[in-house]
């Protein structure tokens, strides 16, 4: 498993190959940030105080809201922010209900 409880980070080119593997890519910054600084492909923005309430959305809300199937609790994701910090603890959220 990619990410077990080590967090580790990755380089661009790391989530490139990821992504050709549909792995879920959620971008936890805020939404002027995503404005200023811009979109990441193929990825959705859930600002990581939103997150622990988008993962525990019925997964037609949470499609609803993000235009994204909600991931499973054993689908591989990757979250990311501008420098780590945030992205550490949405893998600490997520992993603390239950996603692996």
């Amino acid at each position: 498993s990619l990410c077990s409880a080590g967090a580790p980070n990755l380089s661009y080119q790391e989530l490139k190959d990821l992504k050709k593997a549909s792995v879920l890519h959620i971008d936890v910054r805020e939404r002027w940030e995503i404005d200023r600084f811009g979109k990441i492909p193929e990825s959705i923005n859930i600002p990581l105080g939103e997150l622990m309430e988008a993962l525990q959305m019925d997964p037609t809300e949470f499609k609803d809201q993000y235009n994204q199937k909600m991931p499973s609790k054993s689908d591989p994701v990757v979250f990311s922010c501008l420098a780590g910090t945030r992205s550490k603890q949405a893998l600490a959220f997520a992993m603390s209900l239950g996603f692996s």
